[in-house]
C-alpha cells in the first residue's frame, strides 16, 4: 500500500492550506485513515483521525481550523487547514490501519510552513 502526500508549502498565518493523501487502495478498505504531524525534535503527534464508522477526532490545538475529510471515489483523504499558526509548521504524515495489531501504512510526509 503506497500513501503519498500533497499540498504542503508556506503559508502566512491566518492562512489556509489543504494537504492530500491519496492512497493505492480504496480508502473504504482501511479501518481508519489519519494525519499526523511532527515538528523538529518533537514526538509525532495525532492531528486528526476518521475511522470507517465515520467517528472524527482532532487534537486539541487544531479543533475548529482543521477538517479531515475524505473522496472515496479518488481514494483521497484530504486536510484542510485553515487560520494557520505558526506553530502549525511541522511535517504532515498520512497514515492508515487495517485495523489493531496490523501493519500501519505511512506517507513520506509533505511539510508546511507557517509564517508569521
Amino acid at each position: 500500500v503506497l500513501l503519498v502526500e500533497s499540498g504542503g508549502g508556506l503559508a502566512q498565518a491566518g492562512g489556509s492550506l489543504r494537504l492530500s493523501c491519496a492512497a493505492s487502495r480504496s480508502i473504504d478498505s482501511f479501518d481508519v485513515m489519519e494525519w499526523y504531524r511532527q515538528s523538529p525534535g518533537m514526538q509525532r503527534e495525532l492531528v486528526a483521525s476518521r475511522n470507517n464508522g465515520g467517528s472524527i477526532y482532532y487534537t486539541d490545538s487544531v479543533r475548529g481550523r482543521f477538517t479531515i475529510s475524505r473522496d472515496s471515489a479518488k481514494n483521497t483523504v484530504h486536510l484542510q487547514m485553515n487560520s494557520l499558526k505558526p506553530e502549525d509548521t511541522a511535517v504532515y504524515y498520512c497514515h492508515a490501519s487495517d485495523g489493531p495489531k496490523t501493519r500501519p501504512y505511512w506517507g513520506r510526509g509533505t511539510q508546511v510552513n507557517v509564517s508569521s
